[in-house]
């Protein structure tokens, strides 16, 4: 082998380390920007169930709270109707 061949295989070989490198940190950071998009969506998703159990428990109030006050006001009207035939 002549030293112009040598030499030429030295510039592969650092060529093809460089070009592993540079696979292995994109490889890296790809991975590492998967798991930061999959902790997103995973606090996406539990955020979401959150809002729609506490809006769920809300109308159940609002609704138990309407209940009360009509159940409050037939017993108002009944006792006043009493009251009144009595």
């Amino acid at each position: 082998m002549s030293k112009a061949d040598d030499l030429a295989a030295a510039a592969r070989r650092k060529a093809q380390e460089v070009a592993s490198r540079t696979k292995e940190a994109d490889a890296e950071r790809l991975a590492a920007r998967d798991k930061q998009r999959s902790a997103e969506a995973a606090k996406t998703a539990r955020l979401k169930e959150q809002r729609l159990a506490k809006e769920a428990a809300d109308a159940e109030t609002a609704k138990a709270t309407k209940d009360a006050v009509k159940q409050a006001q037939k017993q108002a009207r009944d006792a006043k109707r009493k009251s009144a035939q009595g």
